[in-house]
């Protein structure tokens, strides 16, 4: 049974792999693990036992969240587990809105995105590097 809950010590190791193996320019354990003691950081990991099979992590200012990385697991994909990891962290959130980057060939995210209510709100040219490509900006507002 998965559950999600927020990212520890015991969780950091797992989700920097993921990092590196979902993302061309991850991060690394260190800025991961710095994010546990970021008083504007809420990550949340989905566990299938001790394995950690996807996490989100996100950063609020005055009310306005910024999701930093959302990632699953191959093997866990195609589940509703990145929509159950995007919905938690709503829930949790102490904001009113939350603001995404998302890879414009990302086809499989934007849809994710989309579907869920969050809208195009502007063009990061050339955000993204390995390869260099632009971002899209979503946003999802809610009444607090």
């Amino acid at each position: 049974m998965m559950t999600i809950e927020r990212m520890n010590e015991d969780h950091v190791a797992q989700v920097a792999t993921l990092e590196k193996q979902i993302f061309s320019d991850a991060w690394s354990e260190n800025s991961v693990r710095s994010e546990l003691t970021n008083e504007l950081s809420l990550w949340l990991v989905a566990l299938d036992g001790d394995t950690v099979a996807g996490y989100i992590g996100s950063q609020t200012v005055l009310g306005e969240a910024d999701m930093l990385n959302l990632a699953v697991k191959p093997e866990y994909r195609r589940q509703g587990l990145g929509r159950q990891l995007v919905n938690e962290l709503i829930r949790q959130l102490d904001a009113h809105c939350l603001t995404l980057e998302v890879r414009v060939s990302n086809e499989p995210a934007k849809n994710l995105y989309e579907s869920m209510g969050f809208r195009q709100v502007g063009l990061r040219k050339n955000y993204y590097e390995k390869p260099r490509e632009d971002a899209l900006i979503l946003r999802k507002d809610w009444e607090k």
